[in-house]
């Protein structure tokens, strides 16, 4: 049986889309992953071309309301937030999830300064959220 995962940020825009195709990548058949945000906002330029330097195209990605996941009682093992925690609150609880973790990283909808500097952050983002998805597979092989 797959390990459904679901990656929540505030609009779906970067940092869950970014870790939901690091466990596709990564984690193979062995998931079912989703990604949503509290609020949906369209797919950030920063997070496609970054990812596409990293040989992942999610540019055909749709941003997707958790609460839409919550009303059609979606199951998760693991709720994965990547926004800071205070922001992590406002999302829903599901029902059966083994269990809730937080990831707090950047958003990069907030960077600021030329369209190169925003690009190094980004990746810096991304390069730290791909070792975070690398971890919990890890971590679960472990287990």
């Amino acid at each position: 049986m797959k390990t459904k995962v679901l990656f929540l940020c505030v609009h779906n825009s970067a940092r869950s889309q970014m870790a939901e195709a690091y466990l596709k990548k990564f984690g193979g058949d062995r998931f079912e992953v989703e990604s949503a945000g509290i609020e949906t906002g369209k797919l950030n330029p920063l997070a496609i071309e970054v990812m596409l330097q990293d040989g992942i195209d999610i540019s055909n990605n749709q941003t997707n309301d958790v609460f839409d996941f919550y009303k059609h009682g979606k199951i998760f093992s693991y709720v994965i937030t990547v926004c800071d925690p205070k922001t992590a609150e406002k999302c829903p609880i599901f029902p059966g999830v083994i269990k809730v973790i937080n990831w707090s990283f950047e958003d990069p909808s907030t960077f600021t300064g030329t369209h190169e500097e925003k690009i190094q952050h980004t990746i810096k983002v991304r390069d730290q959220i791909k070792l975070s998805v690398q971890d919990f597979i890890k971590d679960l092989d472990k287990n």
